[in-house]
């Protein structure tokens, strides 16, 4: 087996468990359509520009960002209350909350005559009294915003996405992406961002920055454009690094008028690799482009690596050796993002007897512990059903 179907399986059991658990070149030119005060972490206070004035006043949290992934159904029900009071009683302070979900759909319904008012959602049901309520809790707002995965756009704009056979194509689970080439993909998921801006939101993650798993197996039969890329004399894993470290800065610098942050989530593996040769993500280059970067670091996530054969029964272990590899590589950065990984509060049954453990109050700690060792104060708790384990401690801890 050769090192580059090494990384090929890596990447791909990688994002196999992420779906199962519920989760450059120049600018290319635009297409023609139209689309229906933190210093210690470097996030330096940025002062509202001409025209804009946030509704909302939010402060970066002095501890660093320590936050619960929320989804928009789980905003319109009364459990919401109790994600609330977790957050209150305790040492987190933040909050992920879906704006543009796993299925190119809005949480929110937007105003009449919007352009998204087709992709409207009913479960916000006023961003403004949530971020009025978040306000008034003083805990920190993040929209996550899904980019390239979207069967909505997909299936409304099959010359946005890949087809096959006339078609529109879709992976085993049923999924569409969008192709991260077209430049009209871009302003379309950051005219969303900016929307999330305009409400009072104060950071704006995007996830699924990325092409397809496995997409350098398919790129020779599936149907798509490489719009301006088409002219880039690279081949086609470059171009593909490209065009998402590309999206990135431009969504950067297109939301730097509404005083949010830019943070991107990305898999723990890409920081170990030159790059991951399907899916476009470079570690460094996205980084350097970004005010946080958040790796989704989940023990259960990882094959054997760094000698530890079994790492979802080793989560302190597994996180501390992941820490020490990406402080050598954001060091490296002239421009360092804050380091806001994405750890584990559920259990990986999936991965067979033997081979998982029930995740609990130990375990999370555990994840937090590493972290905070090796100097990374802030984190992400993710649970897709947003069901959080009880009684952890979030504060630094010691062995």
């Amino acid at each position: 087996m050769n090192y580059k179907t090494i990384i090929v399986l890596l990447v791909s059991f990688l994002l196999i468990g992420c779906s199962i658990q519920g989760k450059s070149a120049g600018q290319p030119e635009p297409t023609t359509g139209s689309m229906p005060e933190k210093p210690k972490s470097g996030l330096a206070e940025k002062s509202v520009p001409k025209g804009f004035n946030s509704p909302f006043s939010f402060k970066y949290p002095e501890d660093g960002v320590k936050g619960i992934y929320v989804t928009g159904p789980t905003v319109s029900v009364s459990r919401f209350n109790e994600l609330l009071e977790l957050v209150e009683k305790t040492e987190l302070n933040s909050m992920v909350i879906d704006i543009k979900d796993d299925f190119g759909l809005l949480q929110y319904q937007p105003e009449k005559g919007s352009p998204f008012e087709e992709i409207g959602g009913p479960y916000i049901k006023d961003p403004g009294k949530l971020l009025k309520t978040l306000e008034e809790k003083e805990i920190y707002p993040i929209a996550r915003v899904v980019v390239f995965k979207d069967n909505h756009l997909a299936s409304q704009r099959p010359d946005l996405s890949f087809t096959e056979n006339g078609k529109v194509w879709k992976n085993g689970r049923g999924e569409s992406f969008v192709n991260p080439f077209m430049k009209e993909v871009w302003e379309y998921n950051v005219a969303i961002a900016k929307e999330a801006a305009k409400m009072g939101f104060k950071d704006i993650q995007f996830d699924y920055v990325r092409f397809p798993e496995g997409f350098e197996t398919r790129d020779s039969s599936l149907k798509y454009s490489q719009g301006h890329y088409s002219k880039v004399e690279k081949d086609n894993v470059q171009k593909r690094v490209d065009a998402v470290t590309d999206f990135v800065a431009y969504a950067k610098k297109e939301l730097e008028p509404y005083n949010v942050d830019v943070s991107v989530d990305i898999f723990g593996y890409a920081a170990t690799l030159p790059e991951a040769p399907g899916i476009g993500q470079n570690f460094s280059k996205i980084s350097a482009n970004v005010d946080a970067i958040s790796s989704m670091i989940y023990p259960s996530h990882w094959t054997s690596y760094w000698g530890i054969k079994k790492p979802d029964l080793q989560p302190y272990e597994i996180i501390k050796e992941y820490a020490k590899h990406e402080n050598k590589v954001l060091d490296a950065l002239e421009n360092r993002p804050v380091s806001r990984p994405w750890i584990q509060d559920f259990t990986a049954s999936y991965l067979g007897a033997g081979n998982y453990k029930k995740y609990g109050k130990a375990e999370v700690e555990a994840q937090i512990r590493a972290l905070n060792e090796n100097g990374i104060d802030e984190f992400l708790l993710w649970n897709a059903a947003n069901r959080y384990t009880k009684g952890v401690d979030y504060t630094p801890l010691t062995p």
